[in-house]
């Protein structure tokens, strides 16, 4: 009887062997079973056998368990591990589908109970994931896009603004700048064009990528996948950070940086804000959009996890600047990241939309508001700076005032941010323009921008300044040329710029008056002894030239020639910079001088030539004295030497 049923045992484990090794689907298993129940009786009672023995759909899965198992295993147990998707794109194609089959049995209800397939699948699915972790990392590593800084930089659209081009530097300036020095070159207008578009990662491992996040996130292991990207993109970001020049510095960091090297790096995070803005973030909200297009949450959560850290450090950069020491010469950079960041603000609330990402959105709101508020504080402080200017050494030659350069360079370049400041003037309730401004200019303030309020108190407190400074020459005459000299400078700033549109002609109209009005004081300061000596008065002869007293004529002209002598050596070393003030000048001169030395040597001349030493008193032809004034004003002191009339 042992024997028997020994016997049927070994029949039924070979039928059971059988059926498992053909079981291809659950229809071919039950046509197996039918066909060898018939066969012969013993074998009638297989089918519930085979059911207490876990059944067909049991035996079917894990067929597929353990061809899936095969797959992921028989790469783990390698002895030279390597990377599927880079070694052998096929095998990672069959890796992948074996991940899907066991992702199908952990999915299948039917085998919900069956702990023992359960248990080994998400052994398998945990092999798997880390193997696929891996290969995730690989492949955005190895496909990492280089940023070309140098292509963007080229897409950037200068408009320069040259502060000293022409001026030169300004040196030794009280209260303004740092180090008591000024005078800089300014660059304005930096934008990127609207069409750039780069690859951050190659386009052909884009799909790779998207493939391994979909079944890491299927498997439940978002998390790791998110943790993967983030770290390798934030890495990738902050060298990109490095590459177009923003350094990873703290705030206290920027306070001790000084002000060359600060000027340099605010032009460079002028420039990074719209690249990493609107180049790099936004195609890293775009790639995480295709990685991981199946989850608006992970999506969400990638793109903020990895984007963020760069945007702050660039915040951080700017709230650095925004509460630093305020100093004038950064007002117009200040200006710059001020409106740069503005630019971009509707970008960054654009791409940061959820909760986390309207901390970075509030955050870049902050710093734009403390960029304002430095911007107007040292305006403040450039203002009070002009009011307070109190340098006690006049200019050499009377040429025009390291402070009118300074002021009329600054104004200028204000005026091309007029948009900027009216906006930030208007938040901050200035109310300039109602104040009543008695400067006798007619300028009406009604319907006048707050800005133009503002640079016409500005000018006028830099003409106050002017007037202060004239009276430390003693000499009257050059008190009138260093204010022709400073006003035309102002004039010619204003005329040639947008500030001609705010002050308007009947401005520059009344400062040209002005111009003539010193120029009319100089003659008279300047040429009223070298006239009187042309008078008729007190040489005799009552009116007749043949009676007048020769002793009185010798004494006039000598008089004549050493204070025209005098003037010479003087006023050849005064400058007039412009030309055209320089030429009218020498006009006024010779209009007054020419004639009345021609009419008196007329009169007078030939009672001295007809006697002894006739050179030593009449030096100068009218021809000699029109070619010595056009030695005035050249800023080269001269002396005449050995100076003798021709005798005819």
């Amino acid at each position: 009887m042992a024997t028997t049923i020994e016997g049927q045992d070994r029949v039924m484990a070979t039928a059971q062997q059988i059926v498992k090794s053909l079981n291809t689907s659950k229809d071919a298993t039950q046509d197996m079973i039918l066909i060898l129940s018939s066969f012969d009786n013993r074998l009638s009672n297989i089918s519930s056998l085979m059911s207490d023995a876990g059944g067909g759909e049991g035996n079917s899965d894990d067929a597929r368990l353990e061809a899936a198992e095969k797959v992921i295993l028989w790469r783990e147990s390698s002895s030279e591990p390597s990377l599927l998707w880079e070694d052998s794109p096929d095998e990672a194609l069959e890796y992948l589908a074996a991940v899907d089959q066991i992702l199908q049995l952990t999915e299948d209800l039917a085998i919900q109970s069956e702990s023992d397939i359960i248990d080994r699948a998400e052994s398998a699915l945990q092999i798997a994931m880390s193997r696929l972790e891996d290969e995730f990392r690989h492949i955005l590593i190895r496909n990492t896009v280089p940023l070309d800084a140098e292509r963007l930089r080229g897409s950037i659209r200068r408009v320069s603004l040259s502060f000293a081009s022409q001026d030169g530097e300004i040196e030794d300036l009280e209260g303004f700048g740092e180090n008591g020095q000024v005078g800089f070159c300014h660059e304005r207008g930096a934008s990127l064009g609207d069409d750039i578009c780069v690859d951050l990662i190659r386009p052909n491992a884009v799909e790779e990528l998207k493939e391994i996040a979909n079944r890491m996130v299927r498997s439940g292991y978002e998390k790791e996948c998110c943790q993967v990207y983030s770290s390798v993109r934030r890495d990738v970001l902050d060298e990109c950070l490095s590459v177009v020049g923003v350094e990873k510095l703290s705030i206290e960091e920027v306070q001790r940086i000084e002000w060359r090297l600060l000027d340099e790096k605010m032009k460079k995070w002028k420039e990074a804000v719209k690249i990493v803005v609107r180049v790099l973030v936004t195609g890293e909200k775009r790639l995480c959009e295709q990685i991981f297009e199946g989850s608006e949450l992970i999506k969400e959560v990638c793109f903020i996890e990895t984007a963020k850290g760069c945007v702050m450090q660039l915040l951080n950069f700017g709230e650095a600047v925004a509460i630093g020491r305020r100093s004038i010469e950064k007002l117009f950079r200040i200006l710059d990241m001020y409106d740069v960041l503005m630019d971009v603000l509707t970008d960054l609330q654009f791409l940061f939309t959820d909760e986390l990402g309207k901390l970075v959105c509030s955050e870049a709101q902050g710093v734009l508001a403390g960029l304002g508020e430095a911007a107007l504080g040292t305006f403040v402080e450039f203002e009070n700076a002009v009011q307070g200017e109190a340098s006690r050494r006049p200019t050499q030659s009377g040429e025009i005032h390291p402070l009118t350069r300074y002021v009329m360079n600054y104004v200028k370049l204000l005026v091309d941010y007029s948009d900027t400041f009216n906006a930030l003037l208007q938040n901050s309730g200035d109310e300039s323009d109602n104040l009543q401004r008695d400067d006798g200019d007619n300028i009406s303030s009604e319907g006048m921008s707050p800005i133009a309020n503002r640079l016409i108190s500005l000018i006028k407190s830099l003409e106050s300044k002017l007037e202060e400074k004239s009276r430390m020459y003693e000499d009257g005459a050059m008190q009138y040329v260093f204010l022709m000299n400073n006003i035309r400078y102002i004039v010619l700033k204003v005329r040639d710029s947008e500030l001609g549109k705010i002050l308007g002609d009947n401005w520059i109209r009344k400062r040209r008056g002005q111009i003539r009005q010193y120029a009319t004081s100089y003659l008279r300061a300047a040429w009223s002894k070298v006239l009187s000596c042309l008078k008729d008065e007190g040489i005799g002869g009552s009116g007749s030239s043949s009676n007048a007293s020769k002793l009185a004529l010798k004494e006039r002209f000598k008089n004549f020639n050493s204070s025209f002598e005098e003037i010479y050596r003087v006023q050849t070393a005064w400058k007039v910079p412009d030309a055209q003030l320089r030429e009218e000048l020498r006009i006024s001169i010779s209009e007054k001088v020419i004639p009345a030395y021609r009419s008196f040597l007329g009169r007078f001349g030939n009672q001295l030539e007809s006697g002894k030493n006739a050179g030593k008193y009449i030096k100068f032809t009218p021809e000699d004295l029109e070619n010595y004034l056009l030695d005035l004003f050249e800023g080269t002191p001269r002396v005449m030497h050995h100076l003798r009339r021709k005798s005819s």
